[in-house]
Formats: C-alpha cells, sequence, structure tokens
C-alpha cells in the first residue's frame, strides 16, 4: 500500500468576483511506502482553459506566473500522466489536507468527461487529524503543523511545497492515522 500525499492549486479570484468556475493550475505529490520513505514524486503545471488568464489575485497567492501555465498541458493531458504514475502501485491511498483537493479533481474530470473512480481512494486528513486529536475545529495545515512543532517549509498555496509539509505532518503520527487498505 503506497501513500500518495498530495496538493493542488487552482485559477482563484478575490471575494469580488463571484460565480467563476475554478480549474486545476498545479498539481504535486509524494509516493511514500509503507516504511514512510518517499520514493516518488509528481509535479506539473496545469493549462486552465475556461479562464486562461490568471488574476492578479491568484497570481499574487501563489506566486505562479501566467507564462507557467501558458507553457504547461491541458488537464486531460496532465491527469493522464498522473494517473499513469498513481498506478505503479496496485494499491494506494490519496492523502489531502481537506476536500476540496477531491472535489477539483472530481469537477474537472467531468468538465472534461474523464473517469473519476480512482478518487474513490481519497482521505481527508484535516478530517482525520481532527478527530484523531479530538478538537473542536479543523486546522489549516500552517496550523496543525505550529501545533506539532513543525516548521512549515517553502511556500505556501504551491503545490509540491504543501505537499512536502503534509508528508511531515503524516509522518510524524505514520502509526497513529486509522487507514487501512
Amino acid at each position: 500500500m503506497d501513500f500518495i500525499i498530495f496538493d493542488l492549486e487552482a485559477t482563484c479570484w478575490d471575494k469580488s468576483t463571484p460565480g467563476v468556475t475554478q480549474e486545476i493550475i498545479e498539481i504535486g505529490a509524494l509516493r511514500l511506502n509503507q516504511l514512510g520513505e518517499i520514493n516518488g514524486t509528481f509535479h506539473s503545471m496545469v493549462r486552465p482553459v475556461v479562464h486562461s488568464i490568471l488574476s492578479p489575485y491568484c497570481k499574487k497567492l501563489t506566486n505562479i506566473g501566467q507564462d507557467e501555465v501558458n507553457k504547461a498541458r491541458t488537464f486531460p493531458d496532465v491527469i493522464s500522466r498522473f494517473e499513469d504514475w498513481l498506478y505503479v502501485s496496485p494499491e494506494f491511498f490519496l492523502i489531502s489536507w481537506g476536500s476540496v483537493d477531491k472535489t477539483m479533481l472530481e469537477n474537472d474530470c467531468r468538465a472534461n468527461r474523464l473517469d473519476h473512480d480512482w478518487l474513490d481512494f481519497h482521505v481527508n486528513l484535516k478530517q482525520v487529524y481532527r478527530d484523531l486529536f479530538r478538537l473542536p475545529k479543523q486546522l489549516g495545515l500552517k496550523a496543525a503543523m505550529r501545533r506539532e512543532g513543525i516548521e512549515f517549509e517553502g511556500q505556501a498555496h504551491r503545490a509540491m511545497d504543501d505537499a512536502k509539509n503534509l508528508v511531515e505532518l503524516f509522518l510524524k503520527h505514520r502509526d497513529q492515522w486509522p487507514l487501512e487498505g
């Protein structure tokens, strides 16, 4: 059983721009084996097609430049490569911090008429963490890391950096997570 720790970034706007469709613009993932060893990575930018121009808010929040997404492949190409990378292992859990990442993947798969059954193996570690430690509410990743005495490294709102930080939190409690294959 492998653990696929992943994070996504998506097109975004400030709160004054309601009702716009988000699209994934970056995927970062690390593959951990049962011993917690990293034995693979996946990183790709994704070119948005519905709103192809990133908002100033999105560029500032993510530090992703327009040129990065312009050079990227579209979602169907990237997700095909991601699925190929996932299925190197016959059994895996997809693990993200929150349910938004799964929802975004489902939405983009639906929009592109792609299968998304592979998302059935998703674990929302944010909720599992809350339940495990009986917290009154869910915490953001940085807040959970602070609570655990783990320093956040890299840049927040970048998929690979967020995924790497989530790996640190995951590994700290590796034997406590109620994950079964």
